[in-house]
């Protein structure tokens, strides 16, 4: 059964039809989902058609690495993070504003994060402005240090 498709108006005017599936992982637009069922394009002002291609790539990793549980997968997942965001920095800091602008928890931390170490900001800073503690279990702490680890 083919997946339900939305399709996606940017503010430079590119269209895109995207899966509901990669969508829903933008928090603006599932809860927009749960109040109405979009008639026509749904527009997205605050994210040019260069960015949100990139933001589609991103989603759609993601979606298809969540099916599998394998370690692997995860290892593969983390490493293809570290490729995408071998980016210019202005396109890493549109991708922080239209994570932002989306709500899009996981790639708005992944490019915070990213953006902070080529700012040349230290692991401890980046804990303090986002509010990571280094409490917590030691899987939570080894678990968040895999997340810092490649991009410091």
């Amino acid at each position: 059964m083919a997946s339900k498709k939305l399709n996606f108006m940017s503010s430079d005017g590119v269209a895109f039809e995207v899966e509901e599936i990669v969508a829903s992982q933008w928090l603006i637009i599932e809860k927009m989902l749960e109040l109405v069922v979009p008639d026509g394009a749904i527009p997205l002002p605050g994210v040019t058609g260069e960015i949100l291609s990139k933001v589609i790539e991103y989603c759609k990793k993601h979606v298809e690495s969540s099916k599998s549980e394998d370690k692997s997968a995860a290892d593969y997942l983390k490493s293809w993070d570290a490729q995408f965001l071998k980016i210019q920095e202005a396109t890493l800091f549109d991708l922080v504003v239209a994570a932002n602008y989306l709500h899009i928890p996981s790639l708005l931390d992944l490019t915070s994060l990213r953006l902070a170490a080529m700012k040349g900001v230290s692991e401890e800073d980046v804990r303090k402005f986002f509010v990571l503690s280094k409490k917590g279990t030691r899987e939570e702490q080894e678990e968040l240090r895999g997340k810092l680890d490649h991009l410091f």
